[in-house]
């Protein structure tokens, strides 16, 4: 929690307090905005509940998106005494909102400021103090006046602890806005008052006629008969969008997507109404929808590359079956296994969601693979010390190329008579990957040289790792066996 810091040590807060406390600001950008307000949130300073309050720290600071703001400076942090803001003294010790106030000139402006008391578990925890431009509210507009009343009934429950509503802040997540659209409704669900923005919404919907004395439930319900094909739902719209819950909702037709939050206003222990944040997400839910389509059509292509690999592999095998000289065969045959080491890579893609491979799955077949192959699988043992973890797609496949034939060059060159064990070791270090192939076989002559060395598999290593993963190749000969030792970047 943000403010988290602030409190420790200043306050009496508990957890639950504190916890009640980030939900609200959580939400109160519906604040700011139905208020044309600033807002600032205050908290007692004090040692324990018991000890009257020194004063009164600022935790959290809300601008609005409906005006412009009065605070140029962010106040969070700001500490005032006990007696120099006498209405949050009067709000926090009598938990009763401080509307009459004569405004107070701070630079070129004049600000009204009133006061709520935030009530939690039957004890008032902080105070809101909200800011306004006593300029802007001399000549009102209709949607300004419908606003200010439903920001005045929600102060009100916040002074009374039932703002904000159980759940809002799960509900609430990425929901609307008070900017993307608000219907107002009355205690039987009755539109009593729409935005302009909500309106453009519920025209994008098909609706042509005026919102205001037709119930919201009603209206929805009628669009989606109104449309073919939609999916049947387990509960009205007159139920969901009565304004009796909150709720959260999204409805669609051929038209268009509107997400809805219904937020009930409650007057003590009676319901009043409903406020609807509206918000046509149409042209998102087409982005999001034309995303999925492109993953899906890129995971589709990987598991057709990896199976049209796969034809190329059997065919090959085919034809070495057809050929009487074994090196011929033999040449073949390696071929078919780089084929299957970039099937391996596709196959993997073709089951992410991400651009990226887990490559110690490819690196665990290419090893199982290996074993198969190898003259004595019973004799052969193959580790891997180290994780892979997740690699770019462009480097997933040479890399797993050059494993492939650094494994097989050390179960060809590095097997000893008695058996042989074979390691593949990996550490990241930030952008970096060192990955080493290690075997206890005779080791490398001490004339060896890579450029001159006529082997295609260490070639084909050699060019991969300069080329494509842009690093080093090193070839090292401890007190027995070879280490073959790459080093590149991962990032791509």
């Amino acid at each position: 929690m943000p403010f988290r810091h602030l409190v420790a040590g200043s306050t009496s807060l508990s957890e639950a307090d504190v916890a009640r406390l980030g939900e609200l600001v959580a939400e109160w950008q519906l604040l700011a905005d139905i208020s044309f307000a600033d807002l600032v949130l205050w908290v007692p300073r004090r040692t324990s509940e018991k000890s009257w309050p020194e004063g009164h720290l600022a935790i959290a600071q809300i601008r609005p998106m409906t005006a412009a703001t009065v605070f140029t400076q962010d106040v969070i942090g700001d500490e005032v005494h006990w007696g120099a803001r006498v209405h949050i003294d009067h709000a926090l010790s009598t938990g009763e909102i401080v509307r009459d106030t004569q405004p107070e000139q701070v630079g070129e402006l004049r600000i009204k400021e009133e006061t709520i008391p935030v009530f939690f578990q039957g004890r008032v925890i902080a105070v809101i103090s909200r800011h306004r431009n006593i300029e802007t509210m001399r000549t009102p507009s209709r949607l300004e006046l419908n606003y200010r009343e439903i920001a005045n009934h929600i102060y009100r429950m916040i002074a009374e602890g039932s703002f904000p509503v159980k759940d809002s802040v799960y509900l609430a997540e990425a929901a609307p806005r008070v900017g993307d659209g608000l219907v107002r409704l009355n205690v039987d669900g009755e539109v009593m008052f729409a935005s302009p923005n909500a309106r453009s919404a519920f025209s994008r919907l098909g609706w042509e006629r005026d919102l205001e004395g037709h119930n919201l439930g009603d209206v929805l319900d009628f669009l989606a008969r109104k449309s073919e094909g939609l999916t049947p739902r387990e509960e009205n719209w007159r139920v969901s969008m009565s304004g009796r819950t909150l709720r959260r909702d999204e409805f669609e037709n051929a038209n268009g997507v509107v997400d809805f939050l219904a937020i009930p206003l409650t007057e003590g222990e009676n319901r009043i109404g409903a406020v609807v944040l509206v918000h046509n997400v149409t042209e998102l839910r087409r982005k999001d929808r034309a995303l999925i389509s492109k993953d899906a059509t890129i995971r589709e292509i990987h598991h057709r590359v990896k199976n049209n690999l796969q034809t190329v592999s059997a065919l090959l095998r085919l034809q070495s079956r057809r050929i009487e000289d074994p090196n011929a065969s033999a040449a073949i045959e390696e071929a078919v296994r780089r084929v299957a080491s970039i099937a391996l890579v596709h196959e993997t893609l073709s089951t992410s969601a991400q651009d990226s491979v887990q490559f110690d799955e490819v690196i665990s077949k290419i090893i199982q693979s290996a074993v198969e192959l190898s003259t004595r699988p019973n004799e052969i043992t193959i580790s891997k010390e180290g994780e892979f973890g997740a690699i770019p797609s462009l480097v997933a496949t040479p890399l797993a190329l050059v494993i492939t034939e650094l494994v097989h060059n050390a179960l060809e060159h590095g097997v000893s008579e008695t058996g042989s064990v074979v390691r593949v070791s990996v550490t990241r270090e930030g952008s970096m990957m060192t990955a080493s192939v290690i075997d206890d076989g005779t080791g490398i002559p001490s004339d060896f040289s890579l450029e001159k060395n006529t082997n295609l598999g260490l070639q084909i290593v050699h060019t991969l790792t300069l080329n494509e993963l842009a690093g080093e190749i090193e070839f090292i000969k401890p007190s027995t066996g070879t280490e073959v030792r790459i080093t590149f970047p991962i990032s791509r």
